[in-house]
């Protein structure tokens, strides 16, 4: 038996080859959005075997893939999952597990697995494939069940590889700029990168999770804009522009009856809508508005404003939508320039509410209205919040603190005359009756019409 083991491929010796080939690499970006056409069980296991290449811990190659091509095994994945609808139109979902009790120091399993994961996408990529990596699969016990996966592996996270559809987003999420997530000889990070987590003599890291952070920062007066507008940039990105899917919970059912608060909006008016999230709601604001006017989009980070472009492009809104960039609480625009100014629970996510009004009311025309919803501290959803909620991490719409109804109501008085005011929900879960009269203070969310006198 010949045990030799065969010497190493050279290096690259021609850097232009190099080159081309990470530039292609480089090219790689997410997609949900797959046709489901079918891969070859070869191919599949060609991938695979890619994979395999990655280094692993002691080299003990303590991992499994469970490749799932069946139909309504993809289907029941889906469900599991709580709803990644890409787990059912992928051309394969590739389970990655490892075997629980070697090489657990510093996650190093893990990290084999993390390795051979990426490999895998870069062959698929490189066949001319889609790939998207999913840490969120839902209940492990219920996928172990349906592949049989014994009690002794763990299930990591899932791989989807497919093509894509002619519709889905061709565009990679932003990379932060060169040097700023990388030092030499000693950490170096730009603040604003840096996010706040409450002052606290060590942070245990297995203390720490998306449920459950006793150092989570939540209050957007310690983050500051600039640090609020580094979250919006690249947050939003764990979630694709694609039409009808992902929207935020603070929305749901809440949108229409914010939006019945617009006052009639003419023909040719200017109206902008300030910082949404990922654009859902600016793509039902655009729907109810009439088709010639101009509407605009001001927002912290550009990464936002990119992307919420790209979502009303897929959810069909044609008119040209202006992108504003925000300088903290600053409008990029004129005096007295815009009829209709939109803040769909905005205020409760930003450092200075009053500066923030300030600036509304400057760029409003006499005349011109503004509707301002916010979530109310005093309401059983702010029982909730402070309660629950704040134990978790802060989610990807960035820190809030939900404000007292009666605070807004005095501090957007001292610059507005309020036309309609009511609440909207009682509940602490977002349904959309609207409140009217006392009980529209303990209501969920405080909405305004609200018009600039002088």
């Amino acid at each position: 038996m010949n045990l030799s083991i065969k010497p190493p491929i050279s290096a690259l010796t021609n850097q232009p080859d190099a080159n081309v080939i990470l530039a292609r690499i480089a090219e790689r970006h997410s997609c949900r959005e797959f046709d489901g056409t079918e891969i070859s069980r070869d191919e599949i296991g060609a991938i695979i075997e890619d994979g395999l290449q990655a280094p692993s811990s002691c080299n003990h190659q303590n991992w499994h893939f469970v490749a799932v091509t069946d139909l309504e095994m993809k289907k029941r994945a889906r469900a599991i999952s709580g709803g990644n609808h890409h787990f059912e139109f992928c051309s394969v979902l590739i389970y990655l597990c490892f075997q629980k009790g070697w090489t657990h120091d510093k996650f190093s399993i893990v990290q084999s697995v993390a390795g051979a994961c990426y490999h895998m996408m870069l062959s698929a990529h490189l066949r001319g494939y889609a790939t998207i990596w999913n840490a969120g699969i839902g209940d492990t016990r219920q996928i172990a069940e349906m592949l049989g996966i014994p009690p002794t592996f763990e299930i990591q996270g899932a791989l989807c590889i497919g093509r894509p559809k002619p519709t889905a987003p061709d565009m990679k999420a932003p990379r932060r700029p060169k040097g700023e997530v990388w030092s030499v000889n000693a950490f170096k990070r730009p603040v604003r990168a840096t996010y706040p987590a409450k002052p606290a003599a060590a942070y245990p890291f297995f203390k720490i999770s998306n449920a459950r952070n006793p150092f989570a920062e939540w209050r957007p007066q310690v983050w500051g804009w600039d640090r609020i507008a580094d979250f919006r940039g690249y947050a939003v990105w764990a979630k694709s522009p694609i039409a009808g899917v992902y929207r935020s919970r603070r929305q749901g059912e809440t949108t229409a009856a914010e939006l019945s608060f617009l006052p009639k909006v003419g023909t040719g008016a200017r109206v902008v809508d300030v910082m949404p999230w990922g654009g859902t709601h600016t793509t039902e604001l655009a729907n109810a508005l009439p088709g010639d006017v101009r509407l605009g989009v001001a927002d912290l980070a550009v990464g936002n404003l990119i992307f919420t472009q790209e979502r009303l492009r897929h959810e069909g809104v044609r008119q040209p939508v202006d992108a504003l960039l925000m300088d903290g609480p600053k409008l990029p625009l004129p005096d007295n320039s815009v009829d209709t100014i939109t803040l769909f629970q905005v205020l409760e996510h930003t450092p200075e509410p009053e500066r923030l009004l300030d600036e509304v009311a400057r760029v409003l025309k006499p005349g011109g209205s503004a509707v301002i919803t916010v979530r109310n501290k005093f309401s059983l959803y702010g029982w909730n919040y402070f309660r629950s909620l704040t134990r978790e991490q802060v989610p990807n719409q960035g820190p809030f603190v939900p404000l007292a109804a009666r605070n807004v109501r005095a501090i957007v008085t001292a610059r507005f005359a309020i036309e309609r005011e009511a609440g909207i929900s009682l509940g602490k879960d977002g349904d959309g009756k609207i409140v009217e009269g006392a009980l529209r203070h303990v209501a969920r969310v405080t909405a305004m019409r609200v018009s600039k006198t002088a």
